[in-house]
């Protein structure tokens, strides 16, 4: 019995993670349809503003909405400035987001150092049997699950969310309606970055703040988004809980590092199998 709640444990884990660190990019990948190159280096901005805010004797659990509140504010100057101006400009998007990824990791290794931050974790441990797990583990696994309803519940049920549907699938019906286009896009790009900015806080804790912790999250985003297929939320939870089992399982019985190329190898086989994702086959929507 203990045995099987530490592998339901690592799993939720894996999802939690996997989650976390794809509903971001979910929102502007797979709604906006923009090749965010820097998407990692919003994830590692988050986690700066939460050890800096924290740092300043703020509670951990304001800074983590404080700091998502910055990376989306941040996302929105990015938007105005430089992404506004390529949409439907698939390389030179790719250009201007790789170029903006190496001045933010430039930036903060010259501020920072390239030296790790770190923060305590709040809460300690639980005994499960003869094993403990970390309580702030299970506040990951619930933010993650948290943020995944609330933006669903957002696109899904609010007039808010029916308009960036409708826009992200037809920007010029959109705009004979009198819809400002441009700023449901701005917004969303912010909501998408501020979602990243959440899980990049959520995550230093654990993981610690570093000027190339993006670069270790970024292709477990892609991967995740582009497997979940067309529906971008509905797709990401189902590449979530597939690959979250998989790493979770894996990571277990043998290594993390065997567990992601696991990961790896099966998104490649279920993207040779079903080239359009999990969701590919299915109308487009959330």
């Amino acid at each position: 019995m203990d045995q099987v709640a530490i592998f339901a444990y690592q799993i939720g884990v894996s999802f939690g993670l996997f989650i976390l660190v794809s509903l971001g990019l979910a929102v502007i990948f797979g709604m906006m349809r923009v090749i965010n190159l820097a998407q990692g280096e919003f994830l590692m901005l988050g986690a700066y503003f939460c050890t800096i805010i924290t740092q300043a004797g703020v509670s951990l659990w304001i800074a983590i909405f404080l700091s998502g509140l910055a990376v989306g504010l941040f996302g929105i100057i990015v938007e105005r400035a430089i992404i506004q101006f390529l949409y439907g400009r698939i390389v030179d998007t790719l250009l201007a987001t790789w170029g903006l990824s190496l001045f933010l990791v430039g930036g903060v290794t010259w501020v920072f150092g390239p030296q790790t931050e770190s923060i305590a974790s709040p809460l300690g441990s639980i005994p499960v049997g003869d094993y403990s797990v970390s309580q702030y583990s299970l506040v990951m696994i619930a933010f993650a699950v948290a943020l995944l309803v609330a933006t669903y519940c957002l696109w899904r049920f609010t007039r808010f969310g029916l308009v960036v549907r409708g826009t992200m699938q037809n920007a010029n019906v959109s705009a004979s309606l009198g819809i400002n286009t441009s700023l449901i896009y701005m917004l969303t790009f912010g909501f998408g970055s501020m979602l990243t900015g959440i899980a990049g806080a959520v995550l230093v804790p654990v993981i610690g703040a570093y000027p190339t912790l993006g670069v270790a999250y970024i292709a477990k985003a892609f991967i995740t988004v582009i497997s979940g297929g067309q529906m971008a939320l509905l797709g990401t939870i189902s590449a979530a809980g597939l690959f979250g089992t998989i790493d979770g399982i894996v990571a277990y019985i043998g290594s993390s590092v065997i567990g992601e190329i696991t990961v790896l190898f099966v998104a490649i086989i279920l993207l040779r199998l079903l080239p359009l994702g999990i969701t590919g086959k299915f109308k487009r929507g959330v």
